[in-house]
């Protein structure tokens, strides 16, 4: 598969986009990013089994869950989605990441209620910041955050690769089944009669990487967390208006996440975790979008793609969507 059939299958599912109170149209913080082969649940809190009902994507793809923190809003709908998975009877391994220091917390949710738990569950609390999975194509990396609790971001990234120019091959005169021939042996002859090495129509692809920074105040690993991302979901709990109160609990408002977007030069900006003192949410978008371009404001049950990139040498790919997938609501 090559680098843009890759990006193409990459997606966010937003479950829920509330902080600590739910409200009658947010439901409590969840996240199911789609990356390839893998499908990574962020912070599944309260009723994130019935979202992903909603959501149209089948619940037995996860194969990762990773956890920032322990805090209800972030955690409790764990033991349903684990329910769910367990009755479904999936074949593959879940892996569970979350900070080591809230492994006692993670016990307490997985014998909360009586369920038999069917399933390859694989407990990976982290104990330090940095890479937890690095396999081909796939890397997983954690930072700390500052919060009032024991806090970690998430970052998944596809490190750089190397590809075939599209240019270059049609410069030299290499198709179809030469294409394969060079990718096998190394190197192929052209029909000019030159040899042609394969290092000579490569060239070194870009990484990508989608990035969650959720309950923080500002700091040095939200930064490096969001670093170049394609694709930043970013906590924006609260308005300019009560940074004060960001700062002493440990949040960021909608402006800080624009800068901090832009600071880092991530490509697309995800807000959500809105706190619900605010019934409307288009002052967000006014303020994060006085720091940066491409901000999208979440509502659950939306859909947003991955941007994509262009290959060195290949045509521009297009613009990319987001859309939210409609509810079905009862008729008296």
């Amino acid at each position: 598969m090559g680098d843009d059939d890759r990006v193409s299958n990459r997606e966010l599912v937003i479950l829920g986009t509330a902080s600590q109170l739910p409200t009658r149209t947010r439901n409590h913080n969840g996240y199911l990013l789609l990356w390839d082969d893998e499908a990574i649940l962020v912070d599944p809190g309260e009723g994130t089994q019935r979202q992903l009902l909603f959501s149209g994507v089948r619940s037995t793809r996860i194969t990762r869950i990773c956890l920032t923190h322990l805090h209800g809003d972030h955690c409790l709908g764990l033991p349903g989605v684990l329910a769910r998975l367990s009755l479904l009877q999936i074949d593959h391994p879940i892996h569970l990441h979350f900070p080591a220091s809230g492994f006692e917390y993670v016990e307490r949710l997985l014998t909360a209620a009586i369920f038999d738990l069917d399933l390859d569950l694989r407990l990976e609390p982290l104990e330090e910041p940095g890479v937890v999975v690095d396999s081909e194509g796939f890397r997983l990396r954690a930072e700390r955050l500052e919060h009032s609790t024991d806090v970690v971001g998430w970052r998944v990234e596809q490190p750089r690769r190397r590809h075939l120019r599209a240019d270059r091959l049609e410069a030299l005169g290499i198709r179809g089944r030469q294409v394969a021939e060079l990718v096998s042996a190394g190197r192929v002859q052209n029909a000019d009669g030159r040899v042609v090495h394969r290092e000579e129509v490569e060239a070194w692809g870009e990484e990508h990487a989608a990035a969650f920074v959720l309950d923080t105040r500002w700091c040095d690993g939200a930064l490096a967390l969001a670093r170049d991302a394609d694709l930043l979901v970013c906590e924006s709990t609260f308005l300019t208006a009560d940074a004060d109160r960001a700062l002493e609990y440990g949040h960021l408002t909608a402006a800080q996440a624009g800068r901090l977007a832009a600071t880092a030069g991530a490509r697309r900006l995800v807000l959500t975790h809105f706190s619900s003192r605010y019934p409307d949410s288009s002052e967000f978008l006014r303020e994060a979008s006085e720091h940066f371009a491409d901000v999208v404001i979440a509502e659950d049950l939306m859909h947003v793609s991955v941007p994509r990139r262009p290959r060195p040498g290949g045509s521009p790919l297009g613009p990319v969507s987001y859309r939210r997938r409609p509810i079905r609501r009862s008729v008296r």
